[in-house]
């Protein structure tokens, strides 16, 4: 299934130079990224130490025999160069419009559903900001050169190298509006139900085809009340851009929202949400068909496809910082998501 990077050959060309040493090729550098979510390897350093001596992960990367494994360092800083969001996404549809995959996919019927993703910053950094402006960064002083848009900035580093002091937090409000994070301004404090504690986090959003349980979009976006509704129509109308055949997008209680089932009826998609104890968005001219209890039912399966994106992938906390860094790593999550499943669907 890997081998469908090939269509994005195009791609990969534009990214290569005619002058300067040569780099890491981007079609390895990709199937390196996908084995370190497959196998759980927890840093670069470690993927390339695992790189020197695996023999199947040389053959299935390309490397020869008697090749040399690339320096850590050097795979990071070509990591952050290619593997923007937008070439996530390729990567994701590139495998899922393979001639294998495609028959398996439904093209009428989705899921949506979001999850939380810890961020990669301590609550101490946490603190309240300067005259309405987010706190500046501890960092080191960037290069003031312009840089493209399709490249992601180098991750700040802590310019100070004392102890954390200890904060006792007790007593004291904080909130999004009035704190922020030095260490990365784009997380936001959230907490995912009544009753539970609040942490710096990003959502993660993606949207399922309930024939095989494969992902066919995926998201992400800062913790907001209102982020996984907004998330869910923009990747349908990416998914099925001005689409006029009628669609059902089965979701939890959290989409049960009039503005939300009002926007999914003049997009042409017919939500079965669950509905609320009270006040809920949809009635029975919704629940009545037999459709809304199959959707209702084949919506849990999205939660098999974050299960293994946390527990094998790491998406349970980002090692990122910055929003864009953090969604297109947790877009080629997903994408090895259904490539650890594409095996048992084939074998069927």
């Amino acid at each position: 299934m890997a081998n469908a990077l090939a269509s994005l050959d195009a791609e990969f060309e534009v990214l290569y130079a005619d002058l300067g040493r040569p780099s890491i090729a981007p079609e390895r550098l990709i199937r390196a990224s996908l084995l370190q979510l497959l196998y759980s390897a927890r840093s670069e350093r470690q993927l390339m130490e695992q790189l020197d001596y695996n023999l199947l992960f040389r053959w299935l990367v390309g490397l020869g025999i008697d090749d040399p494994v690339w320096v850590p360092t050097v795979f990071s800083k070509n990591r952050d160069r290619l593997l923007t969001t937008d070439m996530s996404r390729k990567v994701m549809a590139a495998i899922l419009a393979h001639r294998e995959v495609a028959p398996l996919l439904s093209d009428g019927h989705f899921s949506v559903d979001g999850t939380l993703v810890k961020a990669w910053v301590s609550m101490k950094s946490f603190r309240p900001k300067e005259n309405g402006d987010p706190p500046a960064q501890d960092a080191t002083p960037q290069d003031p050169s312009p840089q493209p848009d399709t490249e992601t900035r180098p991750m700040s580093r802590p310019a100070s190298r004392s102890r954390n002091a200890e904060v006792n937090f007790k007593g004291e409000k904080r909130s999004n509006a009035a704190h922020a994070s030095t260490t990365d301004p784009d997380a936001r404090l959230y907490r995912k139900s009544p009753g539970t504690g609040a942490m710096l986090c990003f959502i993660g959003h993606a949207v399922m085809e309930n024939r095989s349980g494969l992902a066919v979009q995926g998201e992400l976006t800062q913790a907001d009340g209102r982020a996984e509704r907004k998330a869910a129509l923009a990747m349908m109308h990416r998914q099925s851009p001005g689409s006029t055949r009628r669609q059902t997008l089965g979701a939890d209680k959290a989409y049960d929202a009039a503005g939300f089932v009002a926007d999914c009826r003049q997009a042409c998609i017919t939500p079965h949400v669950a509905q609320k104890a009270r006040f809920p968005a949809i009635d029975g001219r919704t629940t009545r068909h037999k459709g809304y209890a199959l959707a209702r039912r084949h919506r849990m399966r999205i939660e098999e496809l974050f299960g293994w994106s946390k527990t094998v992938g790491g998406a349970a906390q980002t090692v990122y910082r910055g929003v864009e860094r953090v969604r297109s790593r947790f877009i080629l999550t997903l994408a090895a998501a259904n490539l650890a499943r594409l095996p048992r669907l084939l074998a069927i």
